[in-house]
């Protein structure tokens, strides 16, 4: 998927090199490196220049990011995609239970990217799948995806400095206090590729803020924020501190209300990797988890 930026030099970055405000503002050096394998990657004034060259007041530099071939390995595959915001940079997307992010050994055609591939195959749009926040295969809700180098770059820095604030609603067994703070550290189960667990003497830092909405019938229904992202963080945390989510394969398999792990991600908070523009997308619950606790969000 091709995309040109436009940058109109003024006096405040008069005399910088090309390759050092292409940096300032996100390119990273593997975007640098493939600008250059093109005539019209990097112009100034609508003629080619190298990285070395200085800008003066009143350049015009355009940078065209190019991508002629889509992601190996993933199959395009009709799929409803519930699109709640598209732009030139981003793709954000309200994912359904039972759809793993990524194409794997048992899920070769069945996967979100599957269909995100078909959905700009058919725009004739080569196009690489990257994936901001991942999502585990039962999790449903927001996800955000980069259509461009450029913006995917920016976004994962983002993810690394906990500037995209994600929350959740989960339905766990039990009634746990009316708001709390999990501060303790994950890792992988020793015996599992898959199962984690808290960890204290060798998993990374992981902190999970919750709020209790609603209770009833032995299940509560929480608002929870990450300050980390580790895998399977809200599960883990809520088995450790007593109240599992309900229909948990890994850490609370009774399937009697639902028939997968009861988590969604209800809202993102960021600003938007090229426009600097302050984003905040939400998506309403499920119809499984829906009612199982009853609570209004208006």
């Amino acid at each position: 998927m091709n995309r040109m930026f436009h940058f109109h030099i003024t006096k405040q970055n008069e005399e910088e090199a090309i390759d050092f405000f292409l940096k300032s503002h996100g390119f990273s050096r593997h975007i640098i490196s493939q600008l250059k394998k093109y005539d019209d990657g990097i112009l100034v004034n609508q003629q080619h220049q190298n990285t070395r060259y200085h800008l003066k007041n009143g350049d015009l530099l355009r940078v065209n990011i190019r991508e002629e071939s889509p992601s190996k390995k993933i199959v395009p595959v009709p799929m409803n995609l519930n699109i709640v915001f598209e732009d030139e940079d981003i793709l954000v997307l309200n994912k359904p239970a039972d759809t793993p992010i990524h194409p794997s050994l048992n899920n070769y055609e069945n996967s979100l990217a599957n269909g995100v591939a078909y959905y700009y195959q058919k725009e004739d749009s080569p196009f690489v799948f990257r994936c901001i926040n991942r999502l585990d295969r039962d999790t449903t809700g927001l996800t955000i995806i980069a259509k461009n180098s450029l913006s995917s770059a920016i976004l994962s820095s983002m993810v690394s400095k906990r500037l995209i604030h994600r929350e959740y609603f989960a339905i766990v067994q039990g009634n746990p206090p009316d708001s709390g703070t999990v501060d303790a550290p994950i890792g992988r189960k020793s015996n599992s590729a898959i199962e984690r667990m808290v960890d204290f003497e060798h998993g990374e830092k992981a902190v999970t803020h919750y709020k209790k909405l609603a209770y009833k019938n032995n299940h509560s229904l929480l608002k929870l924020k990450l300050e980390t992202g580790r895998t399977h963080q809200i599960r883990v945390h809520m088995k450790h501190i007593g109240y599992p989510l309900i229909g948990d394969y890994l850490y609370n398999p009774d399937y009697t209300y639902i028939k997968r792990q009861a988590l969604h991600s209800y809202r993102l908070t960021f600003t938007h990797p090229i426009t600097r523009e302050l984003l905040e997308f939400t998506a309403p619950l499920p119809g499984d988890m829906e009612g199982l606790v009853p609570f209004s969000f208006s």
